[in-house]
């Protein structure tokens, strides 16, 4: 695997486990070339945390072993994706006297200025919590606001406003545990909607401002982007089964079904179509309802030109496009997975009959991985590092969102 550029990518999702191996693609870099896809049935887990231990590991091995047969690799180091409930994101800004003489912005001043931030997170937050990736938002010297890079400014007074995504450590052990007991070394793990986000939205979209809402099985996730950089991440306890199980209650039908009425949105002459639609529509209500108090919290609601993206199984329902559009009052579209035309292939050949945007953490896992500036921090004892060290880490994830 050295003499190729090739990353493996992670997704354990409440759902299915995909793995997905890729490889540096000469002709477009920005879409790595996929080498294999592997998917399994998470067993062990509810709401994006493990419950059973041995049956996660089993979900585990038996989506690796699909994919290195797929691609003919063996999986030995992976990028990992984590969601799930215990997943947020939280602002706190912080401030420092520039520490040179000559009143000359350092690293160590940015650095010292981010630690001070994180200081001001009060403990009721950051307790039983680790910090996964550090973002500074925005910068200020002596109050007025800097656009750019600040290291080489002068002044007497240093700001920063820094988003600090963060998971309940209990879970990220386990989940960590998991993966090594499948005997896969984790190289680095990034917050499975930021993963999403590098290869569901573009650059304009994120510029303009965007919130790109990753409906899955028992949970929604939402990431909301303005001047390129991620403003708030958020973690919902709700998603696309809550659909399918309000149909088969309201409709009396099997799950099953109830699954294939959900995404064809369509219903024979025993199950009238209003009362399906009816269905559909108060569950989806809620998840826009919950997105809705989210961006009136930030103050983006009916902020965002770019309006709202949505990826993942979820965005399968027909009508999921104008119920958002009508409830959020935002400019609405279903995202198409921006990948390698490889992806396809891959997917035909294992028979899997899922969308592909439901791929599309696991493929942000492989893009970040051939792509990440800095080496040293993706190295193959970064993902030990993460977990013995008590110290807190700016991912090299981070670099993209630098101002």
């Amino acid at each position: 695997m050295s003499k190729r550029n090739i990353a493996v990518g992670i997704d354990i999702g409440t759902y299915q486990v995909k793995v997905l191996i890729a490889e540096e693609n000469e002709k477009d870099s920005a879409k790595p070339k996929i080498l294999g896809v592997g998917y399994a049935e998470s067993k062990g887990l509810r709401h994006g945390y493990i419950i059973h231990q041995t049956d996660a590991i089993k979900s585990i091995r038996k989506a690796v072993r699909q994919a290195e047969k797929a691609s003919g690799i063996r999986v030995s180091k992976a990028f990992l994706s984590i969601g799930g409930i215990g997943l947020s994101s939280h602002i706190s800004n912080g401030a420092i006297m520039v520490s040179r003489a000559d009143n000359e912005i350092s690293d160590l001043d940015i650095e010292k200025v981010i630690n001070e931030s994180e200081q001001q997170i009060p403990s009721t937050i950051s307790i039983n919590r680790k910090t996964i990736h550090t973002i500074p938002i925005k910068y200020k010297i002596d109050g007025k606001p800097v656009f750019g890079d600040p290291v080489g400014m002068k002044g007497a007074k240093l700001e920063v406003e820094t988003l600090f995504v963060s998971c309940l450590e209990h879970h990220l052990t386990e989940l960590i545990h998991a993966v090594e007991d499948a005997n896969i070394e984790i190289i680095d793990v990034i917050a499975a909607p930021l993963s999403a986000s590098l290869v569901t939205l573009t650059k304009p979209e994120k510029i303009a401002g965007c919130v790109l809402a990753n409906i899955g099985s028992e949970t929604v996730s939402i990431v909301v982007y303005e001047d390129d950089i991620p403003l708030s991440l958020e973690i919902f306890p709700i998603g696309s089964s809550d659909i399918t199980n309000d149909i088969a209650l309201g409709l009396k039908v099997s799950l099953d079904e109830a699954e294939k009425l959900k995404i064809v949105a369509e219903s024979q002459d025993e199950h009238p179509k209003k009362k399906l639609d009816d269905i559909i529509s108060a569950r989806l209500s809620d998840i826009f309802e919950l997105i809705e108090a989210h961006l009136k919290k930030i103050g983006k609601n009916g902020l965002l030109p770019a309006g709202i993206i949505i990826t993942g199984g979820g965005s399968s329902i027909t009508t999921i496009q104008d119920l958002a559009k009508a409830y959020l009052k935002l400019p609405t579209k279903v995202s198409k997975l921006a990948c390698d035309s490889s992806l396809e292939e891959c997917l035909s050949k294992n028979s899997v009959k899922i969308k592909d945007s439901t791929w599309s953490v696991a493929y942000g896992l492989t893009v970040f991985g051939l792509h990440s500036d800095d080496n040293s921090a993706i190295s193959s004892n970064a993902g030990k590092r993460f977990f013995k060290s008590t110290k807190k880490k700016i991912f090299s994830f981070v670099k993209q969102f630098l101002p």
